[in-house]
């Protein structure tokens, strides 16, 4: 397929110095042992009890409520689960239940309201109703001005094989009254068929997600991906310009393998491109930063990347082992340790050295204190999940907390 999309790389950054950023206000929200919990100048306080908290937690725009998500028996169906959807206020302390069950729950960009779906239903929430938006719907995200949404819709399986997803529009008004729930989309993008890297590396076009728009917003990055079991195996990143009237395959790669990221403020993507699921091996890898009409690899032979983060527009922060075949015995896999690469003068550089028998994985820049965290674990797969911490170029590392599932940091004004 031949690729028309520009991405311009910007590089002007020299290598970090050290941090001394501990006395900035932290503000984070994180799960541990099924419950929401909150850290805020560096203190924990616990928000709910019932140990059945899952997901993402996720801070609206002006850092004032909180979003989750709690797993409930079903209200309707005997021996299944729900998910609740729930926002939680961090001044007045109310918790308040959203919806009964729902998934993909989303603030909006500009004001407090939220989006989810409800079996293939698009709602809004603004804490006092819901409204339907637009049904028949497997993936969406608010657009960057919060006047409406960017949805796809999943492929389906007919006699003459499966269909592709499709990309649409939806505008809706301020009071999300008087919307017309079956249509009043435009259509932005029907995927082809089959979509790949090559003639010999292609799948099936049948779900499209994951959408991020660009720092301009004039590019939406997106993962399309073919059906479940498949989709284990290999999937496909896509960018499409914000008008549909360009699209590009980027690469393959795997869900959980270092999420495809934005730069901070230029229009340049970072992802670890390789198919196959890792219990295939630890190898086939590799972190890629794209500027068209060629992507350009930053790891090393021999090496894989495992997760990454951007830590300025010229500077990454990646996860990076040793490759390695598959091994049921988990004191055999190669463990990871964190590695700052300066993408102008590709100079890579070790910063941390977890002791024997441990790796660092899934490193995040926190710009309000202007430091890395990550979690330091003996495997791949190893739940005991403490998270560590250190300035950017690696130095005055340190335990910070222990035993936390996920964590999000609120990066907005403190």
């Amino acid at each position: 397929m031949k690729k028309v999309l520009l991405i311009t790389l910007i590089v002007t950054l020299l290598f970090p110095i050290p941090s001394f950023a501990e006395n900035k206000e932290v503000k984070a929200a994180f799960i541990r042992d099924g419950n929401l919990w909150t850290l805020i100048n560096n203190k924990e306080k616990q928000i709910t009890s019932t140990g059945k908290v899952i997901g993402q937690p996720k801070w609206s725009k002006d850092g004032q409520w909180l979003l989750y998500q709690n797993e409930a028996p079903s209200m309707h169906m005997d021996k299944e689960l729900q998910h609740e959807i729930w926002a939680y206020h961090l001044q007045t302390g109310e918790k308040k239940k959203i919806f009964y069950d729902g998934y993909s729950p989303t603030w909006s960009p500009k004001k407090n309201v939220i989006a989810y779906n409800q079996e293939g239903i698009l709602d809004i929430s603004d804490f006092t109703r819901f409204y339907n938006i637009a049904t028949g719907v497997n993936s969406f995200t608010w657009l960057p001005d919060g006047s409406g949404f960017m949805l796809s819709s999943a492929g389906t399986l007919r006699p003459d094989g499966w269909t592709s997803a499709i990309l649409f529009t939806k505008k809706v008004g301020d009071d999300y009254k008087d919307i017309v729930l079956f249509g009043g989309v435009d259509r932005l993008f029907k995927l082809p068929r089959e979509i790949g890297t090559t003639k010999d590396n292609k799948i099936i076009a049948v779900y499209a997600e994951d959408f991020n728009y660009s720092p301009s917003k004039k590019w939406i990055s997106f993962i399309v991906s073919p059906t479940a079991s498949w989709s284990m195996d290999s999937n496909m990143l896509c960018v499409i310009s914000s008008d549909g009237k360009n699209f590009s395959v980027l690469d393959e790669l795997i869900f959980d393998i270092g999420k495809p990221k934005w730069a901070p403020s230029t229009d340049t993507i970072a992802y670890i491109a390789g198919g196959g699921r890792i219990v295939f091996g630890f190898k086939n890898k590799d972190l890629k930063i794209e500027v068209m009409p060629a992507s350009t690899k930053y790891t090393p032979d021999n090496y894989i990347d495992l997760d990454f983060d951007w830590i300025s527009d010229t500077a990454i922060v990646s996860s990076r082992s040793k490759a390695a075949e598959w091994t049921n015995d988990f004191t055999k896999h190669p463990l990871p340790s964190l590695y700052f690469i300066d993408l102008r003068s590709n100079r890579q550089q070790k910063i941390t050295d977890p002791p024997k028998g441990y790796g660092d994985y899934n490193p995040i820049y926190v710009k309000s204190m202007d430091q890395l965290v990550w979690y330091r674990k003996t495997s791949i797969i190893d739940n005991t999940r403490n998270l560590w911490k250190a300035n950017t170029n690696g130095t005055d590392v340190k335990l910070w907390l222990k035993n936390v599932d996920t964590i999000e940091f609120y990066e907005g004004s403190l």
